[in-house]
């Protein structure tokens, strides 16, 4: 597993993280697998992991915290996030600090996450939604400030909104955040324009989140695709974005590779970039944990195929829909 530096943490991460989204709260969620498959990852050198108290409630932290404890002799970057005291993913720009992050909810839920984890100190808290309007309030920043001074939290991030990659320009000049969680795959190329070069300028790390585009960069989405009753991409991919989705993706399967999958495709994208300090794809099941592993070998793609992917950018804005 090839590592990357964190930003101006200087932590050495695995360029392959760990999103554990799917290992609670989603239709499936199996604890016994979700505890192999987390520990295979490790095994196989990754040792970043992302997780929310939103995820199942806490209940994605506890399974975190139980990795942690069980590899106890080697160093696991522990990243989780703060729900919006309102509960309601994505933010939007009506929405007030006071509505999302109180300090007294900034403080409350880190110290839920700090139990459901079993540790002394976060390495790295994020605010789970975020509104670049915030920026400035001293409320967030002083909370911010208390908790690292108290020895609860290292590092500060944050979670941007989907394809709002700008939404958080401000908030990163104010030089309290070391990290930005971001949608940035094949289609989803827009981060670089703004927010990647503030990065770099600043040198705070990125996390490339959401690099399967939902499933569809896996090559698994069809216009005839259905999902399960209580799996929430029933409610993402209406059909209006399923049958959207998939055409891009039909456009991409001409341009995979002899003995490579979308899904590696993808992966190798997003590794292409030098600033990404790590991308987290979701690994329930321990075949998904081998594939996406196995990326990380240094090789690059080849530099045709890198500029015909480029090509593939699609630039969309939030509805009502793109949770």
């Amino acid at each position: 597993m090839k590592q990357r530096r964190f930003g101006r943490t200087n932590w050495q991460v695995s360029e392959i993280g760990y999103g554990m989204w799917g290992a609670s709260g989603w239709k499936g969620s199996d604890d016994g697998q979700s505890e192999q498959s987390l520990d295979l990852a490790v095994e196989r050198g990754v040792n970043f992991f992302d997780t929310a108290w939103g995820y199942g409630a806490g209940h994605s932290e506890q399974l975190l915290g139980k990795l942690v404890k069980r590899h106890s002799a080697q160093k696991i970057y522990v990243a989780t996030k703060i729900p919006p005291m309102n509960f309601k993913w994505p933010s939007r720009k009506e929405f007030t600090l006071d509505e999302c992050f109180p300090a007294a909810h900034i403080k409350e839920y880190t110290e839920k996450s700090l139990t459901n984890l079993g540790v002394e100190k976060i390495d790295l808290m994020q605010f789970h939604v975020w509104e670049d309007g915030w920026a400035t309030d001293e409320r967030w920043q002083r909370a911010v400030e208390d908790l690292q001074k108290e020895g609860k939290v290292d590092a500060f991030g944050i979670s941007v909104n989907r394809w709002e990659p700008e939404n958080c320009l401000n908030t990163l000049r104010t030089g309290l955040i070391d990290s930005v969680q971001v949608i940035y795959n094949i289609f989803d190329q827009a981060p670089e324009d703004e927010l990647f070069p503030l990065c770099k300028e600043l040198d705070i790390a990125i996390i490339a989140r959401v690099p399967f585009d939902e499933g569809t960069l896996t090559g698994s989405i069809t216009k005839d695709t259905v999902f399960e009753e209580g799996d929430w991409r029933a409610s993402y991919f209406v059909p209006e974005n399923l049958i959207s989705s998939a055409e891009h993706a039909d456009k991409l399967r001409v341009v995979v590779p002899s003995g490579m999958t979308m899904a590696e495709m993808a992966l190798r994208f997003i590794l292409m970039h030098d600033q990404v300090s790590s991308t987290i794809p979701g690994m329930r099941k321990e075949r998904n944990v081998l594939a996406n592993t196995s990326v990380s070998d240094g090789k690059r793609l080849n530099e045709d195929l890198y500029k015909e992917l480029r090509l593939h950018r699609w630039d969309r804005q939030p509805t009502s829909w793109s949770q």
